[in-house]
Order: C-alpha cells, then structure tokens, then sequence
C-alpha cells in the first residue's frame, strides 16, 4: 500500500527546496516519506483511515484477480483478514516498484499465496466489488472514518 501525505487528498507534490511551508519555514533539509501506509490502520485520523482503506480496497480487488485469492464478502469486518490483505499488498508493491529484487523472495510469496488464501477464506459468499462496494462503505462511516471532502 502506497500513499503521498503531500496534501489533504492523498495527491499533489513534495515542496521545493528553498519553499516555505504555511508557518514561513524553508524546506531546506526536506526528505521525502517512505510513500508507505502503514500495515495497521488503528492509529490514523479519521480521514486518513478512509483513504488507507480505500486503498486497501483497491490493493483487494487487484490482488483478488492477480492471485486468484479466494476473498469473502465482508473482509473488510475482520480484522485479520484486513491485516493479511495490507501486508500482502506491501509485500507485492515492493517487487512491482523494483524496490526488491529478489526472485527467491517473490518465489516465497507465490507459495505463500496458499497459506495467505486460507485466512481469507472466512465467510460464505464470495467478495465481488460491485455489489459489496456500498456495504464498505457504510463499515467505513460505521466505524468512525471521514471521507474525504466533496465525498
């Protein structure tokens, strides 16, 4: 999982060197985030906990069809399952960006998918994105989490 805390919305650009913050502060010494959610939402704002699982809806859906994963409606219920899906989707975002470059590693993945499917299988029906995307939604509102403005 990937995100840019550059601004409220998750996107624009890092500042210039030389640029003064809202306080009149210079980035003179600025270093960029890692890009990385972390792997647990618990301890997010309201607003950033609904874009990381936003995000984390997305990394579900790619990795359901990319590993054939046998996702349930309502993983997004379980925390487990929701933890299993945030690593999953580091550990893959790692070897796509070139980050690692490991092929026994990406290896290990590939036979963990096994094991990785089996804590995913709780529930009787299977997850399909559009019908489960407003029942998400409403966990979302449910458990406390703030849509982004406009939203």
């Amino acid at each position: 999982m990937s995100w840019h805390p550059f601004d409220d919305d998750g996107e624009g650009e890092p500042p210039d060197i030389g640029q003064s913050n809202h306080d009149g502060e210079l980035f003179d010494d600025y270093e960029p985030p890692s890009g990385r959610w972390p792997l647990d939402s618990r301890d997010l704002y309201p607003r950033e906990r609904w874009m990381w699982f936003e995000q984390l809806w997305t990394d579900a859906c790619m990795l359901q069809g990319r590993y054939r994963l046998g996702l349930r409606s309502g993983w997004w219920e379980d925390q487990v399952q929701v933890e299993v899906l945030a690593a999953l989707a580091a550990w893959v975002d790692r070897y796509d960006s070139g980050e690692w470059d490991d092929p026994p590693g990406k290896l290990a993945l590939l036979y963990d998918l096994e094991r990785i499917n089996e804590l995913l299988r709780d529930g009787f029906d299977p997850f399909r994105p559009e019908r489960d995307r407003p029942a998400f939604l409403r966990h979302l509102i449910e458990a406390g989490c703030e849509p982004p403005a406009g939203r």
